[in-house]
């Protein structure tokens, strides 16, 4: 790889890491090319992706960046998993690696917020942006409903009243 070939990786990398809402770092030895394409594959699912990169690069591009601090967690073989979403891409790599004991989570980055291997676990169990989303409008969604139901429960209530009323005159 050339001078120049090795910028464009690290501007690219910069990138990453100025856009992304979480980034894990972790170690992918031994894994086969199917278990990695599998891994790649679950992350475009939820919008994220994965990234194996140089570690010297990828020190080079967190340099001046907020996630500056996780350049520690770069040694050895290493794989960059990330998403915008704050949580999709810490949900992917929790996932995976119960399933598979040779990927191991070393810890990440949310924004300036450094994370250990329990940080991330703890991000994953966050609900994700969409279910935040779907929450927020049920509970907007639901005064509107009780109000609904507040209006129309006095004219059954009144109604009711009357096939009662009506059903005994009829017996009488």
């Amino acid at each position: 790889m050339d001078r120049a070939q090795k910028e464009k990786v690290v501007e690219e990398l910069g990138q990453i890491f100025e856009s992304s809402g979480v980034v894990v770092v972790s170690h992918y030895q031994g894994l086969t090319v199917a278990e990695m394409q599998d891994l790649r594959a679950r992350m475009r699912a939820v919008g994220g992706s994965v990234r194996v990169a140089k570690n010297r690069l990828a020190k080079i591009a967190l340099q001046n960046t907020e996630m500056a601090d996780i350049s520690e967690y770069l040694l050895g073989q290493t794989v960059l998993s990330y998403s915008e979403d704050p949580v999709a891409a810490a949900k992917v790599a929790d996932e995976y690696a119960k399933e598979n004991q040779k990927f191991v989570i070393l810890g990440g980055a949310m924004g300036e917020t450094k994370l250990d291997t329990a940080g991330v676990v703890s991000v994953a169990k966050l609900p994700s942006r969409d279910e935040l989303i779907a929450q927020v409008v049920s509970c907007i969604g639901a005064p509107a409903s009780n109000i609904a139901g507040a209006i129309g429960a006095p004219a059954s209530n009144i109604a009711s009243i009357l096939s009662t009323i009506e059903e005994k005159a009829e017996a009488a």
